[in-house]
């Protein structure tokens, strides 16, 4: 199989190397230009950059923020700001032809594709959220230009059917074995896949994520022909692809390399989708949504479906199985299709009872929705940093007689997280002023709720790394600047829990490491100390009970009296965070004996990965399965 850009030919030995600069030039131009001088003198052969027309990519609605899921916002609204205009993609082309490297670029759609064609580049590489896109994957064909197609966020029979449709069209490309989460943790990556992938398609690369490049050499060390890598200038830009990129040089001692690459060769199985790549398909994939509005019984037909982002819908691949059926639901313009617009029957909430208070969780836009469904004892409200700027009186609509609870945005405008405890003073200063704006609007919200006397806060309070876990020695520390910022908060009125956390969490996903509120006893230890209640979200501590080897029951029976609200998702290995009930390692029934003895009165929601998709059919399913267990 050969495969040329310009006089190269790739898988010849001579690995292909990539330096993606993407959008880390944060938009500016200037920025763009010194990048490509600074790739020339890695001795990388291609700058790579990515060209969008964003109303061809995503749905208006979406670009409007209009109620859209917090990743999905958090992505546009950096698109908007980072984006470089038509012609100075044109300028970076002319200046990487006169510097003699290779100016190659992701278009995200067909319009993009033309403008790039004009241009007169040589290939294209394309990005994993559309190596499903069979609609634009038919336009490349069509340039009769080399692709290069990152594999992360898809399954193995998606990359299958995506090479069998460009071998039958004599398309010439490479497959890139990729993990789609920035960074991405080293016991994610299965590096050996790369020996399976070459038996789909023999000309295999790989575009990484992960820090630093001991695990990039193995991979060509295993036959990779490509290499891709994210270039950046500062990683603590603003932006999630800087975390994951190199800057001009990084290098790791022998052993760490060796220890690196034990942990990333993996199995070879066939490649599962991890949580972080699970939000990344959501937040950037394509979907199946209806081109107009829809009613229940009309038979579908291609002219009432369309290929648009966030990927939180049915898969492109799917368009075959859907045309001809009947449509068992009415549908707003652009509303997602699921997967069970495939089967005969819905998923519907029924009149559930428990014996603790139970509810949901939901966002101001989707609140009168749920409300006209279910009765629930409370709703727990899930702030993102644009929901903190709207009025609660253009969604709730009259005074309410179930409680309610409040999640706070765990991602706060300009890409900042939220981090009470963090040794930079003033990002801890601008989280509480964030912080308090949230207690604000909890209290602002009680009027709706006259039943809830002092609502709850959930909050994820900080306290992460980056790059590596923290000493014993230091975790003493971030629990006292944590106690520092809850003494520079009003609570009048509200109760703030944090909540247990997973040893690594995704943010913006991409791995970090979680410092405090993960281990049991020092829960129970900072919670007497600061008179704290928690929510106990029993998917994390699961997760962080596999990563320590510890029982994760015992644990539960030791969180169980100081907690207050619990999030109950299922959980499976190191990052299968918020599974479905029943389908990850936690026995519910023995976990609810245990929640019954230490915190009979808990509050809980379903937190599902994606529940509330498809009318909230994840939260019915957990709670029809959780029935008779709490």
């Amino acid at each position: 199989m050969n495969l040329k850009i310009n006089n190269r030919e790739i898988g010849s030995g001579d690995t292909y190397v990539i330096a993606e600069i993407g959008n880390n030039h944060n938009g500016s131009f200037d920025r763009a230009i010194d990048m490509v001088d600074r790739v020339i003198a890695t001795g990388a052969d291609c700058a790579k950059f990515q060209m969008r027309h964003l109303d061809e990519v995503y749905r208006k609605r979406s670009l409007k923020k209009d109620g859209e899921d917090l990743g999905t916002e958090y992505i546009v609204d950096l698109l908007k700001r980072f984006e470089l205009g038509v012609d100075q993609h044109r300028k970076l082309f002319d200046y990487c032809g006169q510097k003699g490297i290779e100016y190659m670029c992701t278009p995200w759609d067909a319009r993009s594709v033309a403008v790039l064609e004009d241009f007169g580049v040589c290939a294209y590489k394309v990005a994993s959220a559309d190596l499903t896109n069979q609609p634009l994957l038919e336009v490349l064909a069509r340039t009769g230009k080399p692709l290069i197609l990152s594999t992360g966020m898809s399954l193995t029979e998606e990359v299958r059917a995506t090479a069998q449709f460009l071998n039958a069209n004599s398309v010439q490309h490479a497959l890139l074995h990729c993990n789609s989460t920035y960074p991405a943790p080293l016991h994610d990556i299965n590096l050996k896949w790369i020996t399976e992938l070459r038996k789909i398609h023999p000309l295999v690369g790989y575009s990484g994520h992960e820090r630093g490049t001991n695990v990039s050499l193995a991979a060509v060390a295993l036959g990779a022909c490509v290499i891709e890598r994210h270039f950046t200038l500062d990683r603590q830009m603003e932006g999630p692809d800087h975390a994951a990129s190199l800057t001009e040089t990084e290098f790791r001692t022998m052993v760490d390399g060796i220890r690196e690459i034990e942990l990333a060769l993996g199995s070879g199985e066939a490649r599962k989708l991890s949580q972080g790549e699970m939000i990344n398909r959501e937040n950037l994939g394509k979907s199946l949504v209806s081109t107009r509005a829809l009613k229940a019984g009309t038979m579908l037909k291609a002219e009432d479906i369309k290929i648009r982002s966030p990927g939180q819908g049915l898969s492109p691949q799917k368009l075959p199985q859907l045309l001809g059926r009947t449509l068992a639901r009415d549908m707003r313009d652009e509303d997602f299709f699921f997967p069970s617009d495939l089967a005969d029957t819905r998923v519907e909430p029924s009149s559930y009872r428990f014996g603790r208070p139970w509810g949901v969780p939901v966002r101001y836009h989707d609140f009168e929705e749920y409300a006209a469904r279910i009765s629930p004892d409370l709703w727990e409200f899930h702030l993102s940093y644009s929901d903190m700027d709207l009025d609660p009186a253009d969604y709730l609509q009259s005074t309410y007689l179930a409680g309610f609870v409040v999640h706070a945005p765990e991602l706060f405008s300009g890409s900042r997280l939220m981090d009470l405890a963090t040794p930079d003073e003033a990002y801890r200063k601008y989280s509480v002023r964030e912080t308090q704006r949230v207690i604000d609007i909890t209290r602002a919200l009680r009027k709706y709720f006259p039943k809830e006397p002092r609502p709850m806060i959930v909050a994820n309070v900080g306290g992460f790394t980056m790059d590596e876990a923290l000493p014993a020695s230091a975790v003493q520390g971030y629990y006292e600047r944590f106690a520092g910022s809850l003494k520079e908060l009003d609570f009048e009125g509200v109760e703030l829990i944090p909540q247990t956390m997973a040893p690594f969490p995704w943010h913006f996903g991409g791995q970090r490491y979680q410092n405090i509120f993960v281990k049991a006893d020092e829960i129970v230890d900072w919670c007497q100390r600061l008179s704290l209640r928690m929510c106990f979200d029993v998917s994390h501590s699961r997760l962080t009970c596999n990563h320590l080897g510890v029982d994760f029951y015992e644990f539960a029976a030791q969180v169980a009296p100081v907690t207050a609200h619990l999030h109950l998702g299922d959980a499976k290995g190191l990052n299968g965070e918020g599974l479905q009930i029943g389908e990850g390692d936690i026995d519910f029934n023995r976990l609810g004996a245990i929640l019954k003895i230490g915190s009979p009165r808990a509050s809980f929601i379903p937190e599902i990965w994606q529940g509330h998709k498809n009318g909230g059919e994840g939260f019915w399913v957990a709670l029809n399965r959780l029935e008779g267990k709490l």
